[in-house]
């Protein structure tokens, strides 16, 4: 667990108008939101707990939620992101629980789900082995893990064509670029790093798969 005074993510929080924005360009990309859960969503029995580690406006878990009669929580640090959420979810016609906390002390009881997702968030968290602690925590014995997010040492001209085919407008794609170069590279951890936090969180023999910009990391408790 970490400290009550400890800080949940690198950088600036994500609230007030930059969460909008963040929101407004991610909503492009829904289409790739409905595949990655149509996905996920065939490793899933009926009934299945889910917890999605910082889902920001929720597109992912309100698009999982589609897919079968599952209970689903969304974990965010932001207020703004939560308020956000709950208002997409309740458009879309879906029941997921999203509540604000950090992922390095979640508030839940050992041993809750049965599956847990955390996508492009994870290099934000200030103290990710005690994030993968918790994760190992909170669930259940045989419970699954998939975390997807960048890796430090992506390319540049990678990085480009990635965003090349978010459908942004040019002045977006420019500044996702400039993001991605000045802020978000810097912050993403190495597969070495997880290599080395994950036996101490209790995760065994985890499949990292590395893509063009990042990795997907599977975990089995």
């Amino acid at each position: 667990m970490s400290s009550a005074s400890a800080k949940a993510y690198k950088g600036f929080g994500m609230e007030g108008m930059v969460a909008k924005w963040y929101a407004a360009n991610t909503r492009k990309g829904i289409e790739e939101y409905r595949a990655l859960a149509r996905d996920v969503s065939r490793e899933l029995s009926p009934g299945s707990r889910i917890l999605e580690l910082a889902p920001g406006p929720g597109y992912f878990a309100i698009e999982l939620a589609k897919f079968g009669r599952y209970q689903i929580t969304g974990l965010d640090i932001s207020r703004t992101f939560v308020e956000i959420a709950k208002r997409n979810a309740k458009e879309a016609g879906v029941d997921v629980d999203f509540q604000q906390g950090n992922a390095a002390a979640t508030p839940f009881p050992d041993e809750t789900f049965d599956f847990l997702f955390c996508r492009a968030a994870f290099k934000n968290f200030s103290e990710p082995l005690q994030a993968l602690q918790e994760m190992h925590r909170v669930l259940r014995k045989g419970g699954k893990a998939l975390i997807i997010d960048l890796r430090r040492d992506a390319s540049q001209d990678s990085i480009n064509r990635h965003v090349d085919t978010l459908g942004m407008n040019p002045l977006n794609r420019l500044l996702t670029k400039l993001t991605f170069r000045f802020m978000l590279l810097k912050r993403a951890y190495t597969r070495q790093e997880f290599q080395q936090w994950l036996p101490q969180a209790g995760f065994q023999d985890p499949a990292i798969r590395e893509t063009p910009v990042g990795f997907e990391i599977r975990l089995e408790k």
